[in-house]
């Protein structure tokens, strides 16, 4: 029965029907576990715990039932062994504590994305730094003098203090940490001066350029003469052509100002080639609709099916990993070093709302969830406000007589 318990997208319990309170607890991530589950105190009002015996197949069912009826037997003695275990805990080191973080937590109720990105900042920087302290012993002193450390890197220094205090909220909220104890409240996060970059209309004609060639004829790459193995390398391969796949994604990024990673995890299963729509079900901010215009359906629908993402990797079965490369490539080729992949997803934003469509239709195309972060491109709505100026400098140039107002006459109508 245990065996045959079907994973689920919210967790449950199964329960044995023989001791009360006791069950196998089923989590969406598809791990099992044996519980027992009580409350420690008298009366309804007192708290209810799960106490975890053990994982399914490290324990067989037998002995978890005899671990059961023990801990109900001190449960029915007044003991709370789940409260004991958590005293116990209570003297994680830092490094143990994110071991306990990242799995009951993050892994199990975080995006992928999401995920990989916390476990980066904990196993690369915190660890390393506070791995060995008493999680209990962390004071706010010690994270400042971390994120002090990270200063050159704004952004890099602010998400170690998020992730680390969202570690400790999830510790207090498990009590394996003393309650309101969070080294993160009250640091003073550095300001992220934002480096958002449009392109202009020469500029995706040579992106463009680049990625005809970059799929053709190929990008040359340099080799250093002076090195003895150059000279055997014949000069008709000293070209670099990317992929069908690849050149799609980029052209995908620049047609509907999707993120990267909606890109590159897009399943065929997702798209609606008779309506021309992708359903994602999953993003940033959820699920998410988007909408395809014609240039971004002739993409799609002019690559080859490998496998069961629209972008294939090197492994069919797997999304690919990323676009650097093939970007490096295509960026350097086209004199546009320094050039973001999302900045193509502001480019989008910033011709929509240059020309006019209201940032609440952007925000719609880009999935936003939060008009707040639409209004970053309210400086690009001002086409209503320049036609608005025009008319009214040209009745005044009109007015005083000035030639200049008829060139300005036809400016507003070619804006009409």
């Amino acid at each position: 029965m245990v065996d045959n318990l079907k994973v689920t997208a919210a967790e449950y319990v199964a329960w044995d029907g023989d001791i009360p309170g006791f069950g196998v607890r089923v989590r969406p991530s598809g791990s099992k576990s044996y519980i027992v589950q009580y409350r420690a105190g008298a009366g309804r009002k007192a708290p209810t715990r799960k106490l975890t015996l053990g994982a399914v197949g490290k324990l067989a069912p037998d002995e978890a039932r005899n671990l059961a009826r023990k801990a109900v037997g001190s449960i029915a003695h007044g003991l709370d062994p789940a409260g004991s275990r958590a005293d116990d805990r209570r003297g994680l080191t830092v490094g143990e504590l994110a071991v306990v973080f990242l799995t009951d937590h993050v892994q199990a109720k975080r995006r992928t994305g999401t995920a990989a990105h916390y476990r980066d900042i904990l196993e690369r920087i915190v660890i390393p730094a506070l791995g060995t302290t008493k999680a209990n012993r962390v004071n706010r002193s010690d994270l400042a003098k971390l994120h002090l450390k990270w200063k050159r890197t704004p952004y890099q220094a602010n998400r170690i203090v998020a992730v680390v205090g969202s570690m400790y909220s999830f510790a207090v909220n498990r009590g394996l940490v003393a309650e309101g104890l969070n080294p993160a409240r009250g640091i003073e996060k550095y300001p992220e001066n934002g480096c958002e970059r449009f392109l202009s209309t020469d500029e995706l004609v040579r992106l463009g350029a680049a990625i005809r060639k970059a799929e053709t004829t190929g990008i040359a790459w340099s080799v250093d003469e002076a090195k003895p193995n150059s000279k055997h390398v014949p000069k008709h391969k000293r070209r670099t052509v990317i992929g069908p796949h690849a050149a799609a994604a980029i052209r995908l990024l620049l047609f509907t100002g999707c993120r990267l990673r909606e890109i590159l995890h897009l399943k065929w299963d997702y798209v609606d080639f008779e309506r021309g729509l992708l359903f994602l079900p999953e993003s940033k901010t959820g699920k998410k609709t988007v909408v395809l215009n014609a240039p971004a359906l002739a993409v799609i629908k002019g690559l080859d099916r490998v496998g069961q993402n629209v972008v294939a990797g090197d492994d069919p079965d797997e999304p690919r990993a990323d676009l650097k490369r093939p970007w490096a490539m295509v960026t350097r080729e086209a004199g546009l070093d320094g050039l973001r992949i999302h900045d193509l997803r502001h480019s989008f934003a910033s011709f929509g709302a240059g020309g006019g469509l209201g940032l609440p239709i952007v925000g719609k195309l880009l999935g936003h969830a939060n008009a707040v972060t639409t209004a970053r491109y309210a400086h690009l709505d001002a086409d209503p406000l320049r036609v608005a100026s025009d008319r009214i400098a040209g009745t005044i140039a009109a007015a005083i007589g000035d030639e200049n107002h008829r060139n300005l006459g036809t400016l507003i109508k070619l804006r009409e």
